[in-house]
């Protein structure tokens, strides 16, 4: 007896389902890109390794080029195409718009991504390896430099915008009520 090698998943992307039928071994990046038009998530090295294909599932940051489609259904996926708010910019959108957080744009999609979710580590406290007190009695760490470099450290730019990336993220947290680096 052979087994089916695709089925009809359905995806809740951006608040939206979506049905559509794939391949076992589809990963989230191809359905997005290829299945959907949803263009906005980059694939870069197609190897998890540039972080360009970032997206959120369940709120966490994941690279969909190593996440099949078929593991993601029944989860919240979030792509670039869905941060905003209508015509409304996500704080981290504008500060990368204000700071000059992109050149070629290529990775942005990703770095926002991952952004936005190392705002939300950092501020449910999780410590990163450049946290200095990991004891939970010490507290949330302050979003210093270093800290936001070490959070967004799986996602490569190509064009060095490195310092512009660090700015913009420290400004969207404080944006939104973080500490933020200086």
């Amino acid at each position: 007896m052979t087994q089916s090698m695709s089925s009809a998943i359905t995806l809740n992307i951006n608040g939206e389902k979506y049905t559509l039928p794939v391949d076992h071994r589809t990963t989230l990046l191809d359905a997005l890109r290829e299945h959907l038009d949803l263009t906005g998530s980059k694939k870069g090295c197609d190897q998890g390794q540039c972080g360009a294909c970032t997206v959120l599932l369940d709120g966490r940051r994941a690279v969909s080029c190593l996440q099949l489609a078929v593991a993601a259904e029944g989860r919240a996926i979030t792509t670039i195409e869905g941060v905003a708010d209508g015509e409304r910019l996500h704080p981290v959108q504008q500060a990368f718009l204000d700071l000059d957080g992109y050149q070629c744009g290529y990775c942005t999609p990703g770095q926002i991504c991952s952004a936005i979710a190392v705002i939300e580590e950092h501020a449910a406290g999780w410590p990163s390896a450049a946290t200095d007190d990991v004891r939970p009695e010490a507290g949330v760490p302050v979003l210093s430099a270093e800290e936001i470099r070490e959070r967004m450290s799986g996602n490569l730019c190509r064009c060095g915008a490195y310092v512009s990336i660090v700015q913009a993220v420290a400004q969207a947290a404080g944006i939104q009520g973080k500490e933020a680096a200086a």
